[in-house]
């Protein structure tokens, strides 16, 4: 795993994805909104590059708040098949915790599907976590045009 290299993407490194292995993010990157994502404060996208090709990503955010201290969201972790169980997964959370910590945060917390079992070994495997996986009610709303208020 020695030429895999993990990269935080700021602005300017869009051209990074251009050259993107297959899986490794849900659906086709938009360029438009890929630069919003890499100037907006807070937002993080990490990712793993071998010779030039991103074969896996990991997103999260900052949340800041009045009342407690900040914590690490982490939105996504994607892996291309062909490049998964080689502990690029667990490189890319190292990276998205080092920048939360480097934030101020306390905490890092994320989601998965209860069926998701890659996910979650890979969750269960890493040595911070504060307890077993808790359970929680997920709400989903539709904010565009037509969608419920």
């Amino acid at each position: 795993m020695s030429s895999i290299q993990i990269r935080r993407l700021l602005p300017g490194d869009e051209y990074l994805l251009d050259i993107v292995a297959a899986d490794v993010f849900d659906e086709a990157i938009d360029p438009a909104r890929l630069k919003a994502c890499l100037a907006s404060p807070g937002h993080l996208l990490f990712v793993a590059l071998d010779d030039g090709q991103v074969v896996a990503q990991a997103a999260g955010m900052i949340h800041r708040h009045v009342d407690k201290p900040s914590e690490l969201y982490v939105d996504e972790v994607g892996v291309s098949p062909a490049w998964q169980r080689r502990g690029i997964a667990n490189l890319l959370m190292d990276a998205l915790f080092a920048a939360g910590r480097e934030a101020g945060c306390e905490e890092a917390w994320l989601g998965t599907e209860p069926d998701n079992l890659p996910a979650r070994a890979l969750y269960d495997r890493r040595k911070e976590p504060a307890g077993p996986a808790e359970t929680f009610v997920m709400y989903l709303y539709d904010l565009g045009e037509g969608g419920s208020t």
